[in-house]
């Protein structure tokens, strides 16, 4: 058994959606490698950061990711296998790059309850001047605002002879 720690730097970018771990950027790894009966099991953890932009609001975010991975490289032989050792190596890159692509958030972010974009105007709502927007009205329902604003004017009407 033997355990390792080293840093790559990313000579591609990893993941293909609104987030991915760019080019340049440092991936941590951590392994501990053994061997068994059938090939070298591997496992351990890569640390990275990722950056993109909300799913909901477009703003640039950057997190952290975190990921564990087990696998076995197995010998070469009678059988095909999706990870051999090949002359006393293993290669990682294929192993570490899915586990981390695998674990970037499909729809990532900036808050969990970040309310997104405004649909008529296109801006952020967080970052909305208004004071409060009116939902726009159903034309089928529109009849409606009418006995509405009656009850507010006969209300207004009732408060004033009242006060007489």
């Amino acid at each position: 058994m033997r355990e390792h720690r080293f840093s790559v730097t990313l000579p591609e970018r990893w993941g293909e959606g609104i987030v991915s771990v760019e080019p340049g950027e440092t991936v941590d790894l951590d392994v501990r490698l053994e061997s068994v009966h059938e090939g070298i099991l591997v496992s351990g953890t890569a640390d990275s950061d990722y950056s993109g932009e909300c799913g909901r609001c477009l703003t640039e975010i950057s997190a952290p990711v975190e990921v564990e991975f087990q696998e076995l490289f197995a010998y070469p032989g009678e059988e095909e296998t999706d990870f051999e050792v090949q002359d006393d190596h293993v290669d990682l890159e294929t192993l570490v790059r899915d586990a981390v692509v695998l674990s970037l958030p499909f729809q990532p972010v900036c808050q969990p309850d970040c309310p997104g974009l405004d649909p008529s105007t296109g801006e952020k709502l967080t970052m909305s001047t208004d004071a409060e927007s009116t939902a726009p009205i159903d034309p089928r329902w529109s009849a409606l605002l009418q006995i509405t604003d009656q009850d507010a004017e006969a209300e207004s009407r009732g408060a004033e002879k009242e006060e007489s």
